[in-house]
């Protein structure tokens, strides 16, 4: 502003150089100067006032920012697990562990972030739910879409010629979620894959469906039907239809939504959106259409479709169709020795839309639920040979359980059918003590020592249990806390019974107690748990 002020007080002087101004000009022009100085000075003054002012608001504007309360929430599509979501998480997982390890496989972990390149170009038209991060120190990362392709990245840098392994944990997709139908960003996966030639042809294939078969019935999910389809089959038809071939992966995705579509729909998506003519969506129609299974509303077996598919002699002639359709043969062949035809469909509109798969798939589903699909899978036995710097290829088979799904039906029965708390924790005993005053304090005597006695005597046996961390207890609310949290024994102990050298033993499912001498009270424990877990729930 100054520098402003003296550049055209400058100027004014240079343009006056050289006059002779009179006296009294000269005069009046110095008071002038002297008077817009002044207000000048003043002006300054009030912008320095307004200056100060605007910095004293900006800061009571920032103070009330801070103060801002931050909203907690977890992230679009997401979702926290407490106590008695994740003890019916836990149970899930050990059911279908304990069901992979049965079947002798074993397990691996590897990284949530894998290199763009790994993942990009596997998923077809879904590797645009694929999340992608910034660039991290030179490389170009995402958040792993599914397990199946870090398995394969897996095989082929380790070059492994045979695995049957499991893997259990999370995946991420940027999807438009729909919590209330277990459609999550972050959500769990476990699988289970066949890497590896074992011999017998479709024999791995067999075994995933039994597998899964297996774990829907040991969670007691009600009616389920597992659906099989194989690659070859749909390449088969597209051919025979009359699709040309670099249409084949994009045909195949569109009749992949004949779950959630009607036909007249696909069609559309067929012919207007990706350019099919409608005379042969038409014909792709008259195959995918078909299903076979038992009893529901099926109209023929499983097998009776393979017949028909064996009888038509334009597809039989397709190599790749008909080498398909033996596969499904054997499949169905094995199912029935495996006793789990009762629920498996052979499903022509069951395509599976990632582009990886080489062979058989399939599709488990909830009979009456609208969840979607809770399990899925298939063969890639070219998925490996990607990643090989040689191309050396490594068949691959295995299925994925969507076990979100599974939490949120379990979650919803549980509620339903509980009428009494959920059981978050697995603890068998619990330690309470009769109180006994002190009569020179008049206060309660301090019991803890002789309850954490009695927890390490339980421990040391194997038994779990637990006490109150306070001088001492008050029987009945203790009563009250073994059986809201469905805890089955409890150990009482008080002056009389530390006199005597017993313990009581209560059972809180029937109320009923009994004496046992402290050193036989583990064996007694053991005793009653074994009776109480065989009555049924």
């Amino acid at each position: 502003f100054f520098f402003f002020f003296s550049f055209n007080f400058i100027i004014k002087m240079s343009d006056t150089e050289g006059q002779q101004p009179t006296k009294p000009t000269t005069a009046v022009s110095e008071d002038a100067l002297k008077e817009k100085v002044k207000q000048l000075e003043e002006e300054v003054e009030r912008m320095k006032l307004a200056l100060a002012k605007n910095e004293e608001g900006g800061e009571e504007e920032n103070k009330k920012k801070k103060k801002k309360k931050l909203k907690l929430k977890t992230p679009k599509g997401m979702r926290d697990y407490g106590p008695e979501k994740m003890y019916i998480r836990n149970k899930v997982f050990k059911t279908i562990v304990d069901c992979f390890t049965m079947h002798g496989a074993v397990t691996i972990d590897t990284p949530v972030m894998e290199l763009k390149d790994v993942l990009m170009g596997k998923y077809g038209e879904d590797s645009k739910l694929i999340y992608e991060l910034a660039d991290q120190g030179g490389e170009d990362l995402a958040l792993r879409y599914d397990l199946t392709v870090p398995f394969a990245r897996f095989v082929a840098q380790n070059r492994i010629k045979q695995i049957k392994r499991y893997h259990i944990a999370r995946v991420y997709r940027r999807d438009n979620p729909k919590m209330d139908r277990g459609r999550y960003r972050e959500f769990y996966q476990c699988d289970i894959d066949f890497a590896g030639d074992f011999g017998a042809k479709m024999v791995p294939d067999a075994e995933c469906v039994k597998i899964v078969c297996t774990i829907l019935k040991n969670l007691d999910l009600g009616d389920f039907l597992v659906k099989v389809n194989n690659r070859k089959v749909l390449d088969g038809i597209f051919s025979v239809c009359g699709v040309p071939e670099e249409k084949f992966r994009t045909i195949c995705s569109a009749v992949d939504k004949l779950d959630k579509m009607s036909w007249e729909e696909v069609k559309k998506e067929m012919t207007v959106d990706k350019g099919l003519e409608e005379e042969v969506a038409d014909r792709i129609g008259e195959f995918v259409l078909n299903k076979g299974g038992e009893g529901r509303d099926f109209t023929m077996s499983s097998m009776e479709l393979v017949e028909k598919l064996k009888a038509n002699e334009a597809f039989m002639a397709n190599s790749l169709g008909r080498e398909g359709v033996e596969e499904i043969e054997l499949l169905i062949q094995y199912m029935d020795v495996f006793e789990v035809q009762g629920n498996v469909s052979f499903d022509l509109s069951l395509a599976r839309g990632l582009d990886y798969y080489t062979g058989v798939i399939y599709e488990a589903v909830l009979v009456g639920q609208h969840v979607g699909s809770v399990a899925g899978g298939g063969r890639y036995d070219n998925l490996v040979g990607m990643f090989d710097k040689k191309g050396r290829t490594v068949p691959c088979v295995g299925v994925s359980l969507g076990v979100e799904r599974l939490f949120s039906i379990i979650e919803a029965r549980e509620r339903e059918t509980s009428e009494e708390n959920m059981r978050t924790r697995d603890t068998q005993v619990l330690v309470a003590s009769i109180k006994e005053m002190d009569m020179e304090t008049k206060s309660a005597k301090s019991t803890i020592k002789d309850r954490l006695a009695l927890c390490q005597l339980m421990w040391a046996s194997g038994i779990s249990a637990e006490t109150a961390y306070k001088p001492s207890t008050n029987l009945k609310s203790e009563f009250k806390s073994a059986e809201d949290n469905r805890i089955p024994v409890m150990l009482i102990v008080g002056p009389d019974e530390l006199q005597k050298g017993i313990v009581k033993v209560r059972n809180t499912v029937t109320r009923e107690e009994e004496e046992v001498p402290r050193e036989k009270t583990a064996e007694k424990v053991k005793a009653l748990l074994d009776a109480i877990s065989s009555i049924p729930e």
